[in-house]
């Protein structure tokens, strides 16, 4: 995505990551019911920014960027139990944990 704001562009290449992951876990590792909270939750983050971006309102903004944190978190959770559970590697979980802060 070629986009001015930088948040937006990181926020859109984290959820293509997340999406290769998805994709990744139900193909070689049949594991779907985890993966599929993890792509809603890490796709959700950018799309609550991009709604951000058309806030009506500094209270509307400052709630759609409110809910991509809150998302950010969860898929934070989702990836630490795929790491911990172990159908992902560390080095995976760990630098998506560390783009999804």
């Amino acid at each position: 995505m070629n986009n001015e704001n930088p948040l937006l562009s990181k926020s859109y290449d984290f959820a293509l990551q997340i999406v290769k992951l998805y994709q990744e876990l139900t193909k070689n590792k049949r594991e779907y019911v985890l993966s599929k909270q993890l792509l809603r939750a890490g796709t959700s983050v950018g799309a609550n920014i991009a709604e951000a971006n058309g806030a009506i309102s500094k209270a509307d903004f400052s709630a759609k960027i409110s809910i991509a944190y809150k998302e950010s978190l969860e898929t934070k959770y989702w990836l630490n139990l795929l790491k911990d559970s172990e159908y992902i590697e560390l080095s995976i979980a760990n630098g998506l944990i560390e783009k999804a802060d």
